[in-house]
């Protein structure tokens, strides 16, 4: 699970900001807070800030750190890093780019983080314990060198085999590691969704509900739930009509994929809907294209359901930016509440997303713990913090039976566009 996440000096953020999912000592919604070895924490949360104010980029950098895990080991000698500072000083662009994690594996707590620049890491580290007061370093990085405790015995003596621009984890996790090795498939497990172009994720839902694999009968009866005017899902699987290949396309290109394809099958979706005569009466059944013949909003929450029950049944980390994006108020409501509810989330799984539909700023709905903003400075850098920390103009805390919604409308809790006359 995610304890917290630190970015410095990465798009909008170049002052270090921290979010965490460690659950503060306050006594609403009990039921949106897991416990780990004494640490509580939160089950989901959600991210306001006007536009361009670095809602996304706060996912980009979790993103951003995930990709450089996974792809150090596949960089040559003199590749480049993506390296994205925040551009709006002098000197930023001549510092590092800042990244810390924090998550939950096996009940022990992993501090793990680096720092680079356009071709080096400067900075690596990874501490591990209990708490915060037991962790031990296993190592420690400078652009002076490596430094490995007896703690991490399968970083010993690989320390010269580490070139300026990988990561030392992803080494030894690909030299056998078995510390360093959990450590990239906790990175592998969360995965970071855009939710206006759902496209990318469809393909991992349709082999789901294919294939008959973990989550597909929760799928279903989700759709169920939500009534969304089919009765079920069925997949076939048809030859790719190279007929409807692009014109643009050039000849050479088009040659090379009928080769490729030619005789290769795809699954398609189709929702199967009643249909009906006169009297009312269910008469027969009409199937619809999914992509052709079912709304934006309808192939968005399909194309959902494979990562949200896969995270669910896995109790993993799933990260949504836009999550509301063509979706009902109501709908997002429930998805939320998938992950808050105890009876359904058994696996501690987390969601965290970024949104603009005021309708689930609620108490009802969120602790204040769990409601996050982001804001910009006079300097163009994003801030990032929660409800629980705003002091209000009378030093007083938000109350917990606030109008969260209208309150953050009138610009009491920041984070809103400034619009001139």
């Amino acid at each position: 699970m995610l304890v917290e996440f630190t970015v410095g000096n990465y798009l909008s953020f170049y002052e270090k900001k921290t979010l965490s999912f460690e659950a503060k000592g306050i006594s609403e919604l009990k039921e949106n807070v897991s416990s780990y070895n004494k640490i509580k924490l939160l089950k989901s949360a959600v991210i306001y800030g006007a536009n361009s104010s670095g809602k996304s980029n706060l996912l980009k950098a979790l993103d951003s750190m995930r990709d450089n895990v996974i792809n150090s080991v596949k960089l040559n000698d003199y590749d480049e890093l993506e390296y994205t500072p925040f551009l709006l000083n002098e000197f930023s662009e001549l510092e590092p780019t800042h990244f810390e994690i924090i998550f939950i594996i096996d009940d022990k707590r992993y501090r793990y983080g680096f720092e680079y620049n356009l071709n080096q890491i400067e900075n690596e580290w990874l501490f591990i314990g209990k708490n915060s007061k037991t962790e031990k370093p296993y190592f420690i990085r400078t652009i002076q060198g490596i430094g490995v405790s007896d703690n991490f015995k399968e970083g010993i003596n690989k320390e010269s085999s580490t070139n300026d621009n990988r990561l030392f984890i992803s080494l030894v996790a690909q030299l056998g590691g078995e510390i360093s090795k959990s450590i990239i498939e906790w990175f592998r497990s969360y995965n970071v969704l855009s939710g206006i172009t759902h496209k990318d994720y469809n393909g991992f839902t349709t082999r789901m509900l294919h294939k008959k694999l973990e989550g597909c009968e929760k799928s279903l009866r989700f759709f169920q739930t939500l009534k969304l005017g089919f009765k079920e899902i069925i997949t076939n699987e048809n030859e790719i009509d190279l007929n409807e290949l692009p014109e643009i396309i050039s000849k050479n290109v088009k040659a090379k994929l009928i080769k490729e394809l030619s005789g290769k099958k795809q699954v398609v979706l189709k929702t199967v809907h009643n249909k009906f005569d006169k009297k009312g009466n269910i008469v027969d059944t009409v199937l619809f294209d999914k992509d052709k013949n079912e709304s934006q909003g309808t192939n968005k929450i399909i194309d959902l359901s494979g990562p949200i029950f896969d995270t669910l049944s896995l109790g993993k980390l799933l990260i949504i930016d836009e999550l509301d994006a063509k979706l009902h108020p109501l709908i997002t409501i429930h998805i939320v509440n998938l992950f808050n509810d105890p009876k359904i989330n058994i696996n501690n799984a987390q969601l965290l997303f970024a949104t603009h539909d005021t309708n689930l700023l609620s108490s009802e709905l969120f602790r204040r713990d769990q409601i996050w903003f982001t804001e910009k400075d006079m300097f163009e850098q994003t801030d990032l913090y929660s409800l629980y920390e705003i002091n209000l103009p009378d030093g007083s805390k938000v109350r917990n039976d606030s109008n969260l919604e209208k309150n953050y409308i009138r610009g009491r809790y920041g984070a809103i566009p400034f619009i001139t006359n």
